[in-house]
């Protein structure tokens, strides 16, 4: 099956300048924009709706704190009647004169009803007249747990028949018409005739601490709006709520609202309409509080419900507080659309000048790119010449011309050489050309050996010259990144590959010298732990493999110290471990070892082995993996890093060996001693082996 080819618009973006320009300049514009105008919605959205419930939380806590307050108050109360010299003092008296007096002290107290029960639960008198006949209320459990000697106040549900034997009044107060309400639970009744009633009670004792009977009373909940309005003006006091919203407060008996300062419309209150079936799910059916948005009555309102449990642990209620959601959407809409209108200006303005600043950069750049081309033509006169930029790029380009000259020259000078030292290895050949076959063989030698080493001066000298210019274009380079500044955002990308190219020079370079001269290259030498050296290699190659699968297994066992130059060493080592990590692009195993170099007995120095489970050498090409600008590579090596390496190990009097296998793996043995045995000579065995 043939390849398909590339998109036009995907290979012009891939090989010119300026369209990977126009991509950065427009990528913040038609993907980022978005990307970020999207964050902020969300983030904002998220932030909007955290401060929202925090503000209802803390509103709910607010009034539960009143609401408890108010329970407490007449547990107080009740409590305090109970024990006051009045009530006690009367226990002797007359069942009358006990109404009389509950009824004088109840509306002191504000409650809607007082009784003096006996020891057995049964009523002996009452702030009001009793509708029926006098029946033991040991099932409230506040009652229960008086007659126990402790005081309890609890929030009851009392049906119409326990409102109309406390007072006729109690229940013509607690009657209520339901009212349709969208989104609330099916419900057949037509009136609401129960009452949500603060419940409370208190054992009285007479005067020697014996507890004689119980006192109860209690506060009708039922249309009692001055509580609400009272904890609507607590929790929304004036100025809390901005933006026009409004607070209100509502005590609900099950899911109808029975006090309430919401309106329907008008000055009249919801008083009868029920709370949606979504809330009362959450608040009656589950027990849990309810932060959040809701719809109430005939609006949305940033809402918080709680349940009001009775003696008994079962929910007869719910406590409610909320404002209006509508003024703070409506602002937070009007932000986040004035956010978004400034992002999109910011960007379209910030890509218009980019477009234009961007011209002055890929002209340069675009020029160079052609005369690279017509270098690769064949066109070896061909130069950038005078361009109108006068700033960094325009000092590169001159640079790169006088590059571009260094090489012609260079390259010349080279030819004319080589022709040179083809004359002469001509002659010499003929000159030889009787000698036998062992003397052809180090004919051949010794021409080769002449050979390499004209090619290895040539080389550093070429090496020297070409140094110069990558020098200035790198100076250069971060001279224009730190004049830019920001502005050089836009070419970031193509400024780096220039870096990088131009330290691949300097890199390839630096090479070339140390393989032509490494003399020059040689360090102090010192005792130095394999081990440690190993163990420092290996932490420092570590990026090389960890994004790869790859099993690193050590075994230390060297003793022996070994007296080299540390950095060289480290050199070699850790070209060999990312030779062997790169040769596993799959996964494998690394293993490095050290034991100790014995002969006849002694120590002579350590064996440093580095191997892997990768693909292996071929055998063509085991034989030369030591020659210079030999590499498997292409296009990512120049064929020197075991090279050098070898020369390295070769000047201490030590020696590389290689073991492999295709398809089973590669083992490199440093064989390395104590006391090294310089060699520097060109002619030595080692430095003619390589070759």
């Amino acid at each position: 099956m043939s390849r398909q080819p590339r998109p036009p618009w995907t290979e012009r973006l891939r090989s010119s300048v300026r369209a990977k320009l126009l991509v950065l300049v427009l990528a913040p514009l038609v993907v980022g924009v978005p990307v970020l105008l999207g964050l902020v919605w969300t983030w904002g959205n998220e932030a909007y709706e955290r401060l929202l419930n925090f503000k209802i939380s803390s509103d709910l806590v607010t009034a539960h704190e009143y609401f408890d307050r108010v329970r407490s108050g007449v547990g107080y109360d009740v409590q305090a009647l109970a024990e006051s010299h009045r009530v006690v003092g009367t226990l002797a008296a007359p069942p009358a004169a006990m109404s009389t007096l509950l009824a004088e002290l109840a509306p002191g107290r504000r409650l809607d009803f007082l009784l003096l029960l006996d020891r057995e639960g049964r009523p002996l008198a009452a702030s009001q007249p009793l509708a029926g006949a006098a029946a033991a209320r040991l099932d409230w459990p506040a009652v229960a747990s008086a007659l126990h000697g402790s005081a309890l106040t609890t929030v009851e549900r009392f049906s119409a028949d326990a409102l109309q034997y406390l007072s006729p009044a109690l229940r013509e107060r607690a009657w209520l018409p339901l009212v349709e309400t969208r989104a609330a639970a099916p419900d057949a009744r037509t009136a609401e005739d129960r009452g949500l009633v603060i419940h409370a009670a208190a054992p009285v004792y007479d005067e020697k601490r014996n507890l004689v009977g119980v006192l109860e009373g209690g506060v009708l909940l039922n249309g009692n709006l001055e509580m609400v309005d009272r904890i609507n003006a607590i929790v929304y006091r004036d100025g809390s709520l901005p933006l026009g919203s409004r607070g209100t407060a509502t005590l609900f008996l099950d899911d109808t609202r029975i006090a309430t300062n919401v309106r329907l419309f008008g000055d009249t209150r919801a008083l009868g309409t029920r709370v949606s079936q979504a809330v009362r799910d959450h608040v009656l059916g589950r027990g849990e509080t309810w932060l959040g948005a809701a719809f109430v009555v005939n609006g949305d309102y940033v809402s918080g419900y709680e349940p009001i449990a009775d003696g008994r642990g079962e929910r007869v209620g719910m406590l409610y507080v909320g404002f209006l959601e509508a003024p703070f959407r409506d602002a937070g809409r009007m932000a986040m659309g004035a956010l978004f209108v400034l992002f999109i200006g910011i960007s379209a303005a910030g890509a218009a000048l980019s477009l234009r600043w961007a011209r002055s950069v890929f002209r340069p750049i675009e020029r160079m790119n052609a005369v690279i081309q017509r270098v690769e033509q064949g066109e070896a006169d061909a130069r950038v010449g005078e361009v109108a930029s006068r700033d960094e790029l325009g000092r590169l380009a001159g640079e790169f011309d006088h590059l571009l000259d260094t090489l012609s020259a260079k390259r010349e000078e080279l030819q004319r050489w080589a022709d040179e030292l083809d004359r002469k290895v001509a002659e010499r050949t003929v000159e030889l050309s009787e000698a036998n076959e062992t003397l052809r063989r180090a004919q051949q030698q010794l021409v080769m050996s002449e050979k390499l080493a004209a090619i290895g001066e040539l080389t550093a000298g070429v090496a020297h010259e070409i140094n110069n210019p990558v020098a200035v274009i790198q100076g250069n380079l971060d001279v224009m990144r730190d004049v830019l500044g920001a502005a050089a955002e836009p070419v970031r990308q193509e400024i780096r590959l220039i870096h990088q190219q131009a330290d691949r020079i300097r890199q390839i370079v630096t090479k070339l010298l140390q393989f032509a001269r490494p003399g020059e290259f040689a360090g102090y030498a010192e005792a130095v732990e394999v081990n440690e050296v190993v163990a420092d290699c290996l932490f420092l190659t570590q990026h090389s493999f960890d994004r790869r699968a790859i099993e690193v297994a050590t075994d230390f066992a060297a003793k022996a110290r070994i007296e080299i130059n540390r950095s060289e060493l480290q050199q070699v080592l850790i070209n060999l471990i990312v030779n062997a990590v790169q040769a596993m692009p799959d996964g494998g195993r690394l293993s490095l070892a050290t034991t100790d170099w014995s002969e006849d007995g002694a120590t002579v120095g350590a064996v440093i082995r580095v191997r892997d489970t990768g693909h292996g050498i071929a055998p063509e090409d085991l034989s030369h993996i030591f020659d210079p600008f030999f590499t498997t590579k292409k296009g990512s090596g120049t064929g020197l890093g075991l090279s050098i390496s070898y020369t390295i190990v070769e000047r201490y009097g030590g020696r590389i060996v290689v073991d492999s296998r295709p398809g089973e793996g590669t083992e490199f043995a440093l064989w390395l001693r104590r006391e090294p045995r310089y060699d520097e000579s060109p002619s030595a065995p080692g430095f003619l082996r390589r070759w």
